[in-house]
């Protein structure tokens, strides 16, 4: 599968709220809602990836916790992805908006409303039973 690109993201957890995190308007998928990660260096295992991109995007050191979801998703013209999801209950310091244009703490439920990419959407579906499994 090496025309498959590695995605890890954390789903970040302050019962009963969750981190949704909003791109910005240039890129792709702008605008669109995510939870916050990236893509794979070469030799980083799907955790060390989310640990260094909560780094990044939020300056939080977090403790990835379990893996909640799995996916493959391919969108038109692009390489497929396969997006890791974390739970994420511990983590030092404050998340700070470094990247995105907009960050909200929610209920998990609400997040049905938001705009989120399509590789995410059964996911949020899916979110509030497989957090709960999780408690």
């Amino acid at each position: 599968m090496s025309d498959v690109i590695q995605v890890s993201a954390g789903i970040l957890v302050r019962n009963p709220l969750v981190l949704a995190c909003q791109r910005g308007p240039g890129g792709s998928h702008a605008n669109r809602w995510e939870f916050p990660g990236g893509k794979a260096e070469v030799g980083e295992t799907a955790a060390q990836c989310l640990r260094r991109e909560l780094e990044e995007e939020l300056g939080i050191e977090a403790t990835i916790g379990a893996e909640v979801w799995r996916t493959l998703h391919r969108y038109p013209d692009r390489a497929a992805l396969e997006l890791t999801f974390f739970r994420v209950d511990e983590f030092r310091g404050e998340p700070v908006n470094r990247i995105f244009s907009d960050m909200r703490w929610m209920v998990v439920e609400a997040l049905v409303r938001l705009d989120f990419l399509d590789a995410d959407r059964e996911l949020i579906v899916r979110l509030p039973e497989l957090l709960a499994r999780r408690e």
